[in-house]
């Protein structure tokens, strides 16, 4: 499956500088969508597709730190590039901190800039892929019983099916069965290869 094509949002209240930014990303063929408060972005931010986010610090209503915090509760992998006129270290360390992967001053040199920007699209693509593996298994693992999701979540931590009889207090066969219903309904190829695939997108099994 090919990913869409990558994104930049620009969310910044001066509206000159994010058209001057955009110009800047088109005349290397980057997309950009410009947004100038938080909440048009959020209103049409769309994690299906790679994208990072260049994000003013300062800006009215609500500032680039609060939508930083906002992205990190909902899990977002969206890389953050923030600028700021008003830039100091200890404003700089505290994006960092929370996840950003760079912090500049405006006015940017246009060129390191869009060297800035191409390196985190990258980084943006890496997290989109690693994103979209863990949702595929999160979906065929999703139509398990909390039974099924018991005896996978032991057989992860490696025990056969005799332990794991013994531990839940049923039969072998009994096991088996469930073990055999888990292939189907995750359309794996073998119970290996479905906690392979577990185990390399971090998805979490046990039942909650």
């Amino acid at each position: 499956m090919d990913s869409p094509e990558a994104l930049v949002y620009i969310v910044d209240d001066d509206q000159e500088l994010c058209a001057s930014l955009a110009w800047l990303l088109e005349s290397v063929s980057i997309q950009s969508r410009s947004f100038f408060d938080v909440a048009s972005f959020l209103a049409q931010y769309d994690p299906d597709i790679p994208s990072c986010l260049v994000l003013d610090v300062r800006m009215p209503r609500t500032g680039g730190f609060q939508l930083q915090e906002t992205l990190n509760q909902i899990a977002s992998p969206i890389p953050i590039i923030f600028v700021s006129a008003h830039g100091d270290i200890r404003m700089s360390v505290k994006a960092l901190r929370q996840g950003a992967v760079n912090f500049l001053e405006k006015p940017y040199d246009p060129q390191h800039m869009l060297d800035v920007v191409q390196e985190t699209l990258e980084l943006a693509r890496a997290r989109f892929e690693s994103n979209r593996g863990r949702r595929e298994v999160e979906q065929r693992i999703a139509g398990l019983t909390p039974r099924e999701r018991e005896i996978l979540a032991l057989v992860i931590d490696g025990l056969p099916s005799q332990n794991i009889a013994r531990k839940l207090g049923t039969s072998v066969k009994t096991i088996d069965v469930h073990r055999t219903r888990i292939k189907a309904k995750t359309g794996a190829d073998s119970i290996a290869t479905l906690v392979r695939d577990i185990l390399q997108n971090n998805v979490t099994v046990a039942p909650g």
